[in-house]
């Protein structure tokens, strides 16, 4: 199977724009034979919180139609992509959501963030349950973020006969989570771990992207570098 991750110029608060951007990572990975491209925390939103706060214009709904484009990019190119967005939830507040858009543009999954961090506690609801989908007979693990700092999480995904670790995230460049998170998670359970990061800034600051793909020994095998676009990975072993 090939995976990728897609890394773009996050606009805040411009769903619009973003969606745009991420169709075109999708049409471009589905150039390229990807089978499942993941994006970033929040990457429909773009990580600034006051937009979101402000009200239920910025939280989609798993139909949303902002989203068709996206569907419609997955249908054609029969690329699944996850998307990160503030999603709307029966309590009344946003989840800090990963949806995966099938290959049939149909939802595949839903994930909404479970571990969240300083003023994310104020804005958002918490989840209460993993984040799995299979795809090609492939058990995916989805981890939003914060959730990526409890060794739990990626532990349950491997007693889950998961393979692959997705880590949706937005980390500024002085994040640790590069050499010191991401990792020891793979190596620690034997997954494959895909990171996507964000490009531009917002309120968890300056991020610059490095979206990457680690191996089950810890091994970073592929990385997108600090430019906008695609790191792309065929995993062997899967």
């Amino acid at each position: 199977m090939r995976i990728a991750a897609g890394q773009f110029v996050s606009v805040p608060g411009d769903i619009e724009a973003n969606v745009r951007s991420m169709t075109a990572l999708v049409e471009r990975a589905g150039e390229q034979d990807v089978r499942f491209v993941a994006f970033c925390e929040l990457s429909v939103n773009g990580y600034l919180l006051d937009p979101v706060a402000a009200g239920p214009d910025a939280w989609l709904t798993e139909d949303d139609p902002r989203l068709a484009p996206l569907r419609d990019a997955c249908r054609q190119t029969s690329t699944a992509a996850l998307i990160g967005c503030a999603a709307a939830t029966s309590a009344g507040r946003p989840a800090i959501t990963a949806l995966v858009i099938g290959p049939d543009g149909g939802l595949l999954a839903r994930y909404d963030k479970t571990h969240l961090y300083g003023r994310e506690l104020e804005i958002f609801e918490p989840g209460t349950t993993d984040g799995r989908f299979t795809l090609d007979g492939v058990r995916f693990a989805v981890a939003v973020c914060y959730d990526n700092r409890f060794p739990e999480v990626a532990e349950r995904a491997k007693a889950d006969d998961c393979a692959v670790y997705v880590a949706s995230s937005v980390l500024d460049t002085e994040n640790d989570s590069f050499e010191k998170v991401l990792p020891v998670r793979a190596r620690d359970n034997g997954l494959h771990v895909l990171l996507a990061n964000q490009i531009g800034g917002g309120d968890a600051g300056e991020c610059s992207g490095d979206s990457g793909v680690w191996g089950p020994d810890g091994t970073l095998l592929a990385s997108a570098g600090r430019t906008p676009g695609l790191v792309v990975r065929d995993l062997p072993t899967v």
